[in-house]
């Protein structure tokens, strides 16, 4: 059962981090309406939260998975790897296909 709980929150950490850069790759990109980046990002990262939350308790952010991590009184310094790799896979390969997305467009 613990294995399927971690996978859960590796496949949601790791879309929910590609989506958010992918939101703000879009709404900071040449073809972006200008002065909306900000709306555009916060909703995202505000339904990020409503979908990812009841999953992994979210985080999107290894420095703010970090901060919580060393003031818990828990064992949650274990299962902080997590928390950075999701995010970084999520990264990457929200810039890679956002890559391949502006090289269609030129």
């Amino acid at each position: 059962m613990w294995l399927y709980g971690l996978t859960a929150v590796i496949i949601t950490e790791v879309v929910m981090t590609f989506m958010f850069l992918f939101i703000i790759l879009g709404s900071i990109s040449k073809n972006a309406l200008a002065g909306f980046a900000g709306i555009a990002i916060g909703l995202g990262l505000t339904l990020i939260h409503l979908i990812s939350i009841p999953v992994s308790n979210t985080s999107v952010n290894p420095a703010r998975s970090t901060a919580a991590a060393l003031f818990a009184d828990t064992a949650v310094m274990s299962q902080l790897w997590v928390f950075w790799a999701a995010p970084i896979v999520g990264g990457v390969l929200a810039g890679l296909v956002w890559r391949w997305f502006e090289a269609d467009e030129t």
